[in-house]
């Protein structure tokens, strides 16, 4: 479902619940020993979506560890991203060849609290908000809004080994075009030659779900035109 959203170099796979298989690796079932049952299942999920996804890729089986954030620690030259909510999990890879920064969120299309709504976005994205409905009344945009932040930081963290604050960039819809743009309001991080200051994406919704992703190129080459 998710794949639609990315371009056709990155790997995904992905299931709609928990997807049976091999057990975790001893090193990856420590990372969730002491969790409760629905972040272990989901977890576990995860990981063997994300074993699947780098096979494409030609990756042998190992184990897929967590960095000091919880952050997936990917194999050398492949980068990659995790989703799971209720009733959906993906992971997406590619090579670092291919794609400088991953970032994927699914978020269940139930309406967001407007208490929720107004914690998450800024004033700009409050009053756009009003426009969106106006263009597609039935999209859930509040939690499209939240998606689409979640990707963002997805796409960030790697870049940069730091936190994104939901205030620390401004999303904007194209609802006629199934895209968005982030602008950072914080200095982004070095993209080539230049600084990265936003993130573009595409977002969809597909069966009682809101999907989001971020795909980020390569940094154009020293002298390209």
């Amino acid at each position: 479902m998710i794949e639609m959203l990315l371009p056709d170099s990155v790997r995904v796979s992905s299931a709609f619940g928990d997807r049976p298989g091999p057990p975790l690796f001893p090193e990856e079932q420590a990372l969730v020993a002491d969790s409760v049952e629905k972040r272990r299942r989901e977890f576990t999920t995860g990981r063997r979506l994300a074993r699947e996804a780098l096979s494409r890729l030609g990756q042998p089986a190992a184990p897929l560890l967590s960095g000091a954030r919880g952050e997936p620690l990917w194999p050398a030259g492949v980068m990659g991203t995790i989703t799971h909510c209720d009733g959906y999990r993906a992971a997406a890879v590619a090579h670092r060849t291919e794609l400088l920064s991953l970032g994927m969120d699914v978020e269940s299309a139930r309406p967001m609290s407007a208490d929720v709504f107004e914690a998450v976005s800024l004033p700009e994205e409050r009053r756009a908000n009003g426009r969106y409905h106006r263009i597609a009344p039935a999209a859930p945009w509040e939690k499209l809004l939240f998606s689409a932040k979640e990707s963002v930081y997805k796409a960030w963290f790697p870049l940069t080994g730091t936190f994104l604050e939901f205030e620390q960039a401004a999303v904007e819809f194209h609802p006629e075009h199934g895209t968005f743009s982030a602008r950072l309001l914080v200095p982004g991080p070095d993209w080539g030659s230049s600084t990265l200051d936003g993130f573009s994406g595409r977002w969809a919704v597909r069966g009682g779900f809101v999907l989001t992703a971020i795909a980020v190129p390569l940094p154009p080459s020293d002298g390209a035109v």
